[in-house]
């Protein structure tokens, strides 16, 4: 197995890239500046620069690698296309080029209630609409895929247990970004986290369970 990340270097990414390390599965990351992923990714991992809305530079990047993991997400701008170019056209291009590839798995990482058209959320230029487009191209790709949607996200670990569900069954929650990049890396192992897409949040009410009994206990 040889992982594909992007979105390295934003804050789930990197917990992503940590979390594959620590598994000793080969991580290549594309990034857009190469100072500062040298200044915060393993120094074993491979590099290399380009922008998912480049389609020949992810063609390049994604290369030999057999899994792709995608945390993308806008970041907050005054852009009211940010949103439909990353996390739409840009997830688009991965997933194209993934099949091409044929990519064994591919993991994307999206939110808590992009069902939800009327969510507060959709304020910053419809970026829900646009997560669920690119989950809707995903499923519809014909690829292995797990789709990952996590609640309010906390950069601090947390001892709470990981609660998953089927879709569009929580509505609130947060859970740390750490724990969400356990479960896309666990995923990458488990048949039983083929073709679904799980929502996750933490609470310290839940009973522990393994990541392959969460998965299991989701139809």
């Amino acid at each position: 197995m040889k992982a594909f990340v992007a979105g390295a270097t934003g804050r789930t990414g990197r917990r992503v890239v940590d979390e594959l390390v620590r598994h000793n599965i080969p991580v290549r990351a594309m990034v857009r500046n190469l100072e500062a992923a040298k200044a915060t990714l393993p120094t074993s991992v491979e590099l290399v620069v380009g922008d998912v809305l480049d389609l020949q530079q992810v063609r390049e990047a994604i290369a030999d690698c057999t899994v792709v993991i995608c945390a993308t997400g806008a970041a907050p701008s005054f852009d009211p296309t940010g949103p439909y170019k990353v996390d739409l056209e840009g997830t688009k291009n991965l997933v194209n080029v993934a099949k091409e590839k044929g990519v064994e798995q591919f993991v994307l990482v999206t939110s808590l209630c992009v069902s939800q058209f009327f969510h507060p959320l959709n304020l910053f230029w419809l970026i829900l609409v646009w997560k669920k487009q690119a989950e809707d191209y995903l499923k519809q790709s014909g690829l292995a895929y797990t789709i990952v949607r996590p609640g309010g996200l906390t950069e601090e670990d947390s001892p709470d247990p990981v609660v998953m569900t089927a879709a569009d069954q929580m509505f609130e929650g947060r859970i740390a970004r750490t724990k969400v990049a356990q479960v896309c890396v666990e995923a990458l192992s488990l048949p039983q986290a083929k073709n679904k897409t799980v929502e996750i949040v933490a609470t310290a009410t839940a009973p522990a369970q393994s990541y392959a009994d969460l998965f299991n206990r989701v139809a």
